[in-house]
């Protein structure tokens, strides 16, 4: 498995398998953040997300869909992208930084999870979930 850094970012795939992915830690950040790489777009996620989700995961005890969505998109009630931006979850809203991409949580942060062995993720053509390992 890749170190999860700059020069060796993790090499992801969406829950659908539709599209491939990079993401990497960056922990020179303040507050340190997640990079992911979607061809020429750059998005960014606090990196504390990671643990956050896996506890909310432990918590919810079974099956959570993902529910990615755009930002502009409101996100369907208790799905895995409705809790990256609510503001009762640990940072009181969006996990995302980037002004304008801070959505798609539920798309790029489950397969991650699941990679790192934190989740299970299922992977149909659509409507996927998450739970925690």
């Amino acid at each position: 498995m890749a170190d999860g850094t700059k020069d060796d970012p993790w090499k992801l795939t969406t829950a659908p398998g539709s599209s491939a992915y990079e993401m990497y830690r960056d922990d020179d950040a303040d507050p340190p953040i997640l990079v992911c790489q979607v061809g020429s777009t750059r998005l960014t996620y606090q990196a504390r997300a990671i643990d956050d989700l896996h506890a909310w995961l432990r918590e919810q005890g079974d099956w959570v869909p993902l529910g990615a969505a755009d930002e502009k998109k409101a996100a369907a009630d208790g799905t895995v992208e409705a809790w990256g931006r609510a503001e009762d979850n640990p940072v009181g809203g969006w996990y995302g930084l980037r002004n304008g991409y801070r959505g798609r949580f539920g798309m790029y942060l489950p397969p991650l999870l699941e990679a790192l062995g934190l989740a299970e993720v299922t992977h149909d053509p659509r409507n996927n979930s998450m739970r925690a390992i």
